[in-house]
């Protein structure tokens, strides 16, 4: 669905930013942040939609009705709001978001994007009975919209990196800081995987706000497996678990941090260990290390070619699917590369350096703000890797195939959500072309 247009101000324009303008909405539309079903707020830079898929699936599995808000989507904006379960209907999406731009209206408020869209969310995750609700934010936490929320049931903090830097500052301390804005007193958090200088900024936040910390490496860490499973492991137990179905080490990481949450509120949930091994298993989260069932583009290019996506678009994510094409594909692989401006090219395409064969960049037609073609080329190939600029994403997919001679190539697509959604909109033929 095609969402109402509200103005979108950087934070930067507007040193004044704080929570008071959803606050006021909220009231306006009688407070529905205050009667949501118990929450999971969840920041952090990478594996927040991850953690919050395993999550889902693992109360579904318990035979729970969860709601969740992510950002941003890949196909129809509907995707950012589960109501029990299901994607939020397009006539009940519009109803939400008339409410809030009225409620806005008697404010003389003209309200950023993603507040007038969270405002509205709230409505809906108030309206429609659900057991729990997962809560993302979408950028930073300490003024994200959705840290109105002050009595989460838990909070989790995913992998700290460099991302947003314009907007949450450029150190690793700074951005650590405003992530852990939504860290609450005596509220539990649990703290997944981060470098040093990140953990002492969350444990101090933890320890000055009493929010009880079950931090990964100090109170539960996993060990690999040989046969496709990990051992989850605390000072009181270790369990076996089968990897997720999301692919790559990392989700293994994501895995633990969701398991701990379950660990922690379990006597109100009572999840069963068959349950979580069931959730990990089937847990749906597209464009993360996916692999493209090769009927959908068979009509397209030759069959010999296997096309992943992935939502990589920061140089931790970079290092991440590069470890992951590293030891899993043997075949030669291509990189397709589209990116928003203001990333560090040179920074994202050096993990790929000795792994790719080589390159093609394209606009990313779902971002005005993306690079053109040529300008990321010239900046990628800065790496010592070969990328040469092609017009479309189909152009570049083409160009691979008409060049190889090997019987069997990998296609990775990455730098950007909304590259992953061209793609699908491509091979579901609602491409603009």
């Amino acid at each position: 669905m095609r969402m109402p247009h509200w103005p979108t101000l950087p934070w930067q324009q507007n040193p004044e930013y704080d929570l008071t303008n959803i606050l006021q909405l909220l009231k306006i539309l009688g407070s529905p942040h205050k009667s949501t079903p118990p929450v999971i707020h969840i920041a952090g830079t990478n594996g927040k939609g991850s953690t919050v898929a395993i999550l889902k699936s693992i109360f579904e599995a318990a035979n729970y009705k969860v709601h969740a808000y992510t950002s941003p989507h890949l196909i129809e904006f509907n995707e950012r709001i589960i109501l029990a379960g299901e994607q939020i209907t397009d006539h009940y999406l519009f109803e939400i978001c008339e409410r809030t731009r009225r409620a806005s209206e008697t404010l003389n408020m003209e309200p950023r994007f993603f507040e007038a869209v969270t405002a509205a969310s709230f409505l809906a995750f108030s309206e429609v009975k659900a057991d729990i609700l997962l809560l993302e934010t979408g950028l930073g936490g300490r003024l994200d919209a959705t840290n109105v929320i002050t009595q989460p049931l838990l909070t989790i903090i995913t992998p700290i990196s460099y991302d947003h830097t314009e907007y949450l500052g450029n150190s690793l301390q700074v951005i650590a800081a405003e992530k852990a804005g939504i860290i609450k007193p005596n509220v539990p958090c649990v703290i997944s995987s981060q470098v040093q200088e990140v953990y002492e900024v969350l444990l101090n936040k933890c320890n000055n706000d009493s929010s009880p910390a079950f931090c990964y490496e100090y109170d539960f860490i996993i060990f690999k497996n040989n046969n496709h499973s990990f051992q989850y492991s605390t000072a009181n137990i270790k369990q076996n678990f089968p990897a997720p179905s999301l692919l790559g080490d990392h989700q293994l990481i994501n895995a633990a941090a969701a398991i701990a949450a379950v660990s922690l509120i379990n006597k109100q949930f009572h999840i069963t260990k068959q349950q979580i091994d069931t959730g990990l298993q089937n847990t749906i989260w597209p464009a993360r290390i996916q692999k493209i069932d090769q009927a959908k583009y068979a009509h397209l290019i030759n069959s010999h070619i296997q096309i992943w996506v992935d939502g990589a678009h920061n140089s931790n994510g970079a290092q991440v699917l590069a470890h992951w094409i590293r030891h899993n594909l043997t075949e030669p692989t291509y990189l397709i590369l589209g990116m928003t401006k203001n990333r560090n090219i040179k920074d994202f395409c050096s993990h790929f350096y000795g792994i790719i064969i080589k390159g093609y960049t394209v606009k990313v037609l779902s971002e005005p703000s993306s690079y053109n073609a040529t300008t990321l080329a010239e900046q990628a190939s800065l790496t010592g890797i070969e990328f040469a600029p092609a017009e479309e994403l189909i152009d570049a997919i083409v160009k691979i195939d008409n060049q190889t001679k090997s019987s069997s190539i990998n296609i990775v697509i990455c730098g950007s959500l909304f590259l992953a959604a061209d793609f699908f909109k491509l091979i579901q033929g609602l491409s603009s072309r």
